[in-house]
């Protein structure tokens, strides 16, 4: 059964910090780019950070540039998300996605057909 299951969502200060996981079943991960999305209520989701296969390839939407770190490991089956300096509008329920890729780094939320059940962010002032 292909499963995406994210864990470390909570409630934190501003300017806190918070480290998202996604571990990954009935896949064979490293053929997979993986993403993090993000969904605030009543707002479109977006994509906040993706990682090719092999993990030498990431990207990040402006907005968490320099605060925010994906990783990977693929002998865990497991893509990370470091979240630092956290803003009240990062403020959302965070998705893990996956996508088919053996080449290139999928930024799209349309490239991305498996995903998670999601965890919520919250950042409070």
């Amino acid at each position: 059964q292909v499963q995406l299951v994210e864990s470390g969502g909570g409630l934190v200060q501003t300017g806190g910090s918070l480290r998202l996981s996604c571990a990954a079943s009935g896949i064979t991960f490293s053929n997979y780019a993986m993403g993090w999305f993000r969904q605030a209520p009543g707002k479109q989701r977006e994509v906040v950070a993706t990682i090719g296969r092999t993990g030498n390839r990431s990207y990040y939407v402006d907005s968490v540039k320099d605060r925010f770190t994906i990783s990977r490991d693929n002998a865990k089956n497991t893509v990370y998300l470091q979240m630092n300096s956290l803003k009240p509008e990062d403020t959302a329920v965070y998705y893990c996605a996956a996508s088919f890729a053996l080449s290139g780094l999928p930024v799209k939320e349309y490239d991305y057909n498996i995903w998670g059940q999601g965890t919520q962010v919250t950042a409070s002032s």
